[in-house]
Formats: structure tokens, sequence, C-alpha cells
């Protein structure tokens, strides 16, 4: 979905810049274009997507092909995008959210509904995509609900009351809406991978804003290192991860604050109605970014010491868990 596909609506681009997703435009710009001493290219591609900077380093003996493929990944990010926006009403997750149905729901949406099921249920719940209206909610009272509005909404909120097949998605409790900040940026990275892959291309780096796929070794033969935020001071952590293969994903509530202490976010819990309090961070590396992604949105739900142990019980998992007074918990993995 790109812009000179499209007619700009003002009101529209405000929405869908606010807090969700909106497609790559202008158009991914090249930064950069070189040949290494090796005598492979490397090139490194940058756009705007999904609220934040969407950057494809990759590397391979043919420019040519690199080029290709890049730009293919870009496509491919666009086309799910227009799916999965909630913010776009022609969007599938836009119609199901304003009718509360969706008759034959396109594949992708049906996949990444039963992902996050799947996700929900290992979690014992804190990983949620029915809290939108919750999220919405908070929004738009700046972090100060009316509490009757509060509770209310509330009830509307509960993934057992999702119901997906083949033949239709559908709510059935009345004022439900779906929310997939939580995993479909990851899901996103993990599909613009597979077109990078399937080209033959294996050494790239996919950052989408801290949801982040890596595969093979950078130009210097070395791994792919990852700077972590730090979340108090707004700078980066001092101990970087380095990726060869696999995914890394950060969770927290500083990016979106609905009240002037961070009390109220994004990150909502399905279960008390509240945001976040005990964690401000959470990084999780995995296999796959979806996977990531979503992990460490429910691992900021949960206390430190239970987040840590959850990920400890789930093979090729590692993360970190930053409190709320700055103190890192390490996972199993990572404390070695």
């Amino acid at each position: 979905m790109r812009s000179a596909h499209r007619k700009s609506d003002p009101a529209r681009m405000a929405a869908l810049l606010d807090m969700g997703f909106e497609p790559s435009r202008p158009g991914p710009e090249r930064i950069e274009d070189s040949i290494l001493h090796s005598g492979d290219h490397k090139l490194v591609i940058d756009g705007r997507a999904m609220s934040t900077r969407v950057a494809v380093a990759a590397i391979h003996p043919s420019r040519y092909l690199l080029e290709e493929a890049t730009g293919r990944a870009f496509v491919e990010m666009d086309r799910l995008i227009a799916l999965l926006n909630r913010f776009d009403a022609g969007s599938a997750v836009g119609v199901l959210n304003a009718e509360g149905r969706l008759a034959r729901p396109p594949p992708e949406l049906r996949l990444l509904l039963d992902r996050s099921a799947a996700v929900h249920r290992a979690t014992g719940g804190a990983f949620d995509v029915t809290v939108q209206p919750l999220v919405d909610l908070l929004k738009a009272a700046d972090g100060s609900p009316d509490p009757v509005a509060w509770r209310d909404t509330l009830e509307t909120v509960g993934a057992e009351a999702l119901s997906v097949s083949s033949a239709r998605v559908a709510f059935r409790r009345d004022g439900m809406g779906i929310t997939l900040d939580g995993i479909a940026k990851g899901y996103i990275v993990d599909a613009m991978a597979a077109v990078l892959e399937a080209s033959g291309i294996d050494r790239f780096l996919i950052d989408a804003g801290g949801d982040i796929r890596a595969s093979g070794l950078r130009e210097d033969d070395l791994p792919w290192v990852i700077a972590v935020r730090d979340p108090r001071r707004r700078g980066i952590l001092s101990s970087p991860l380095r990726v060869m293969s696999g995914a890394v994903a950060t969770s927290g509530g500083y990016e979106a604050r609905f009240d002037p202490d961070g009390s109220w976010h994004h990150i909502v819990s399905s279960r008390t109605g509240r945001s976040a309090e005990d964690v401000l961070s959470v990084t999780v590396t995995g296999p796959t970014a979806f996977a990531s992604d979503a992990l460490a949105t429910a691992v900021l739900l949960m206390s430190p010491r239970e987040g840590v142990r959850f990920i400890d019980s789930l093979p090729g998992f590692e993360c970190m868990v930053i409190d709320a007074d700055g103190h890192p918990s390490l996972s199993a993995g990572l404390k070695g």
C-alpha cells in the first residue's frame, strides 16, 4: 500500500501515525551501497512504517539480487500493513473491529490470531489481543478514565470471546475490538526475512523499531550487534546483544504513555485493566520475531521473577527484564 496508489486523506493519516501501523512513505531510501573487501555487496535500505524506522541491511555477492529482494521485502511489509492496521477502516482488522465479525478472513489474519491465541494460553492470559477497547479508553482519558466506564470496558475484554475459523472471525460480546500491536510488527519482520531467504540471501539484519531479525554474519564476519535501550535514561544499556541467527524484541510502556508519570500506557492487562507497573521494559531473544515480540509484551505484564522463570521454561528463548527501579533480571542463558 504505497502513497502513489491511493489518494491521501489527512485525517486518516493522522490516525495511522498516532499509534498504529502506517505504510512506508516516502519510499524506502538507500542508506548504504558498498562493495566489501570480500567482493560482496552490502545494501542498507531505510524506510518509515508502523510508527517507527524500518531498516534492512543485507550482504550478498549479487548487488542486483540485493536490490530486488530488499525491494520485495518492503512491498510485503506494506501488503501486510494494509491487512492488519486497525486504524484503517478498510483493512481486515478495521472491518472486524467496526462490524464485530469478518467473513472469509484473509489467511494472514487467521494465522496471526491463531498464534495470538497460543501465546495467550502459554502465558496464562497475560497476552491478549482483545484489550483494544481498554487501550482506546485510557488514551482518550489521558490515563484518568471514569471508573464506571473503565469497569464497563473491562467487561468487554477477553480472548475467550473471540471466535476464529476459516469461515469467519467474530466477537461474542458487544463493544469488543482487537489490537495486534503486540505481535504484528514481529510477524511482519519475519515475513520480510522470509522474502530475503527465499531469494538466497542469508546475511541480513531487519530492524523495525526494536523488533529485529538477524541471519548470518555482518561484513566483518562477526555477529550482528543489537543495542538495547535503557528505559529510564533514554540511552542504551552498556552490554549489547550479539546475534547470528534469530530475533530480538523489546517491549516497554515508555513508548506510548497516557499520563505524565507513565502509570498508564498502551500495554494493558486484560485481567486487571491496568498497565504494567513492576516492569519498565522486557527484551526477549528467540528464533522468530513474532514470538519474541508477543512474549516481550506478555512478560511486561508479569512480575520480574515470574517473567524470567517463564522464559527460562521455554527452550530457545532468553530475556532481560528491567524492573521499576531500573534493575535488570536475566534468564539463565543471558547470565552465561
